[in-house]
């Protein structure tokens, strides 16, 4: 078959989880609440962060970027898919395709560089207290969160100009619910040597190495804490990286079970549900996580509602008066 040239390429089709007519409305369903919960949920944190002067620190500045990192995340996914499945209509444009990829591809690499500045930022705050305010001042924070979006977009940027490159055949079905950027070398008609390479040297880049980073620091941290003669002093430096290791957990398993679902299996049935973890339930998950064993957010939301509602109350009881 001979390869057609790249630029007449149009569109993709997406063929989602299934073609069954009636599992539409229950797929839609359940995506789009799980949509919703994402959005509010990191909404919520990012507006307790911004309004309590009190989480004007740096575990609360990095947490309230990787709340708006998951919502941008989940929006290059869903809100297509969720097009898709209430139309019927599982086309995707070429140059939609790519766009997705490379945004995916962005916020996908955000989150893990984030995840693992937020593990330095334990290591400081657990292993030198005293230094803490010394070591992670603003700028400081601000030029780690710079160097993880121009990393990330260096490496999102290279992967699509790369994609650009392919040629592709007349064989155009992507088995998955996003342009995945695996199933696009694999349509690819051309040499796609070079892609395979950029993959597995952007999955050592932005996987092996945070996850190293991320393992040190808690090797550093668990140290200290043993070092502890108290037991409480022990369950307070726990308590302040239990969420935080509870969301790495939950990414780095989720994404592991995507990467050995695809190894070990070539059915892309398999591998579309395990990307469902990894791209809509962590990121709804964070939130809850992060609000239900911290008390500083849940006294945030709580100071948060409270001036809302008493901003709210005069409103309405001068529009009673007027009335």
């Amino acid at each position: 078959m001979e390869p057609e040239n790249k630029t007449q390429i149009s569109q993709f089709l997406l063929l989602g989880f299934s073609e069954e007519t009636e599992l539409q409305p229950i797929i839609f369903g359940v995506f789009f609440s799980m949509y919703l919960i994402t959005v509010f949920g990191n909404l919520l944190i990012i507006l307790a962060v911004s309004s309590d002067l009190h989480l004007h620190t740096p575990m609360y500045f990095f947490l309230s970027n990787l709340a708006f990192v998951d919502i941008y995340f989940t929006s290059t996914i869903i809100p297509k898919m969720l097009q898709s499945t209430q139309t019927q209509r599982k086309v995707i444009t070429y140059e939609g395709c790519i766009v997705q990829v490379y945004f995916y591809l962005l916020f996908a690499g955000l989150d893990d560089f984030l995840l693992t500045v937020m593990a330095y930022d334990r290591y400081v705050a657990i292993c030198h207290p005293l230094h803490y305010l010394v070591i992670m001042k603003p700028w400081v924070c601000g030029l780690l969160l710079l160097v993880s979006w121009i990393m990330s977009a260096l490496f999102s940027l290279l992967h699509s100009l790369m994609v650009l490159q392919l040629s592709f055949c007349s064989d155009l079905e992507i088995h998955h619910f996003f342009s995945e950027i695996k199933w696009l070398i694999q349509l690819a008609c051309s040499d796609p040597f070079l892609n395979n390479i950029m993959v597995y040297f952007g999955s050592v880049i932005q996987g092996s190495v945070p996850l190293t980073g991320i393992l040190y620091s808690y090797s550093k941290i668990s140290s200290s804490i043993c070092g502890i003669s108290s037991a409480k002093g022990k369950y307070k430096a726990f308590s302040t990286c239990a969420s935080h290791l509870s969301v790495v957990s939950l990414f780095y398993c989720s994404a592991l079970g995507v990467y050995l679902s695809s190894a070990a299996t070539h059915s892309s049935h398999t591998s579309t549900i395990a990307s469902v973890m990894y791209t809509a339930v962590t990121p709804m998950l964070n939130p809850f996580i992060y609000s239900l064993r911290n008390k500083d957010i849940k006294r945030a939301l709580k100071r948060f509602f409270g001036m809302v509602t008493f901003i709210k109350e005069p409103f309405v009881l001068g529009l009673k008066d007027m009335g």
